[in-house]
């Protein structure tokens, strides 16, 4: 059974840094795609980053050169280095991931991380 734990959120004020970490368990081969999904209070959840097994990384426009995601493939652990936070990056942050072994796509996430950035 797939889990995904994360850890790393908190209050920051703006301008500050925080990184979350997500561990993975549960899974014998590395996911396809790993990320961070965010969703603030009353808005659709929406993605931040996201990683591709091989390196390939994507992200919200909204964090470009803020946020940089990483993951260890060889433990299953994805993270998100975030600076320069403003309050509007304060959500809950939900790790995902994603394996894909055709033809049987499988999703999971985790419980989330509040982040909240306030002076």
């Amino acid at each position: 059974q797939v889990q995904l734990v994360e850890s790393g959120g908190g209050l920051v004020q703006p301008g500050g840094s925080l990184r979350l970490s997500c561990a993975a368990s549960g899974s014998r081969v590395s996911f396809t795609t790993m990320g961070w999904y965010r969703q603030a209070p009353g808005k659709q959840r929406e993605l931040v980053a996201r990683i591709l097994s091989g390196g390939n990384t994507n992200y919200a426009d909204s964090v470009k050169g803020r946020f940089t995601i990483s993951r260890d493939n060889g433990s299953n652990m994805v993270y998100l280095q975030m600076i320069s936070l403003k309050p509007e990056d304060t959500a809950v942050y939900y790790c995902h991931a994603r394996l894909v072994l055709y033809p049987v796509t499988s999703e999971y996430w985790g419980q989330g991380t509040q982040v909240t950035v306030s002076s």
